[in-house]
């Protein structure tokens, strides 16, 4: 956040990436909305510019609804994130805004009260890519509930998301400046073809519309916080969140006593209007004793257009 504080262009900050990626995790939800609420103290006590703080939501069809009122809920917004990003690959292939699963995404999105938006997308099991979704997400079907796409990803990896190269593959043991996971990282960036242009093609018909700030007039309320349910959904209601030297000793099966006695120190790496794969995308991050926000920092630019 001291890093990246000071862009105009900062768009937003992360506080986390798919931490909740299986049923049994969702406890870990109260650890999300403490991150969010000791960052937004930070930011304040430094008389940083209001910057929002959001999460990045794997897309778990049994949990996603629930995650995501909950972020949102209680009326305290000292705690709650400023929006809700989703990490969505349903659109793979020939299908369309019904058959893809992008018609009841928007269902359980309608009257959010923050924004929401797609924090991945670009599924590549169908290539080559034509991301067909976006005139759906930036059309009139979605256009109205949400807030747009960051497409996955702009640099080439092995995981074969990218829209650009850098270079050719070296080899995973090669080293040097510039050098990560065996992709050059400098030089003179190539379009990957034909994901790039394909993705300038869709862009360049799309034409969202907005609302602007002089014509806007909020009337949503805060979602009902969750109740739980019995195997699925393990946070009950708005529950009391986990301070710093808070021991947490819950009682169950996967759960084991914690201690969130660090210093809270975040730590975060940035991230341009495409995000990263294989790195802080990949689920499943432990969270026991989280004390520490892992962000992303949103940077907004269309290289593209």
């Amino acid at each position: 956040m001291d890093a990246f504080a000071s862009y105009d262009n900062t768009l937003g900050f992360f506080v986390g990436n798919e931490i909740i990626s299986l049923a049994n995790q969702s406890n870990a939800a109260p650890y999300i909305k403490a991150a969010t609420r000791d960052m937004k103290a930070y930011r304040d006590s430094k008389n940083y510019r209001n910057i929002p703080i959001g999460y990045c939501a794997a897309d778990i069809a049994s949990l996603r609804p629930m995650l995501q009122n909950y972020l949102a809920c209680g009326g305290n917004s000292s705690e709650n994130i400023d929006f809700f990003g989703l990490n969505a690959y349903e659109w793979c292939g020939n299908v369309n805004f019904q058959t893809s699963g992008y018609s009841n995404l928007n269902d359980q999105a309608a009257g959010y009260s923050i924004p929401i938006f797609f924090s991945e997308t670009g599924c590549n099991t169908n290539r080559p890519r034509d991301f067909a979704d976006q005139a759906a997400i930036l059309g009139p079907e979605m256009n109205s509930v949400w807030s747009g796409a960051i497409i996955y990803e702009w640099i080439e990896e092995a995981n074969d998301y990218g829209l650009i190269s850098y270079g050719p593959n070296l080899t995973a043991t090669a080293t040097g400046d510039g050098i990560e996971g065996g992709y050059s990282r400098t030089g003179t960036p190539t379009p990957i073809s034909p994901d790039f242009s394909n993705l300038q093609a869709q862009w360049k018909t799309l034409t969202p519309t907005g609302t602007p700030s002089s014509a806007y007039t909020p009337s949503l309320t805060a979602p009902a916080c969750p109740s739980s349910t019995a195997g699925g959904w393990l946070v009950d209601g708005n529950v009391a969140l986990p301070t710093l030297g808070q021991a947490l000793a819950t009682a169950g099966t996967g759960a084991s006593s914690a201690s969130a006695s660090s210093t809270g120190t975040a730590t975060g790496s940035s991230a341009s209007a495409t995000s990263t794969k294989g790195s802080s995308a990949s689920g499943g991050k432990e969270i026991a004793g989280m004390s520490a926000a892992l962000v992303a920092v949103m940077i907004g630019f269309m290289w593209f257009l």
